[in-house]
């Protein structure tokens, strides 16, 4: 009887407990799900410029809007979709009719968020805007 529960004793002990395995598993799903939306934070890649730099322009008349490459709309740090930009910067435009608007885009975005953008400030009165791009050094 005593060799019998010996070697009940041995195979248990060839066993690998999984539980620590899928704890770190859950800690790395964890960490994965906390920092990807800070990698699509990050500001676009704009593409290179080939113009002059700018003249000097009074920064109060000047809103700066980010396009990401999935269609994401960015003003003042906060995302919006493209009828509650455009209805915030054609506010803006009434209150300021000097209002600039910068308009950054990824070089790797579709072009059709750009012409969304610029066809919803036309639309809205708004008829000075720029297009970003990385200075020539």
């Amino acid at each position: 009887m005593r060799r019998f529960s010996q070697r009940s004793y041995l195979v248990t002990l060839s066993e690998i407990n999984i539980t620590p395995l899928l704890d770190l598993a859950f800690v790395l799903l964890i960490i994965f799900v906390i920092t990807t939306p800070c990698w699509s934070k990050a500001s676009p890649q704009l593409p290179k410029g080939m113009g002059q730099p700018d003249k000097k322009i009074d920064q109060r008349n000047v809103r700066t809007v980010e396009v990401s490459t999935t269609g994401v709309y960015v003003l003042d740090k906060q995302r919006m979709s493209l009828g509650q930009l455009t209805a915030r910067l054609a506010g803006e435009s009434r209150s300021n009719p000097n209002l600039i608007v910068y308009i950054r885009a990824d070089q790797d975005g579709p072009y059709k968020n750009v012409a969304a953008l610029i066809d919803g400030c036309q639309r809205s009165g708004i008829t000075r805007y720029s297009l970003r791009t990385e200075p020539t050094r």
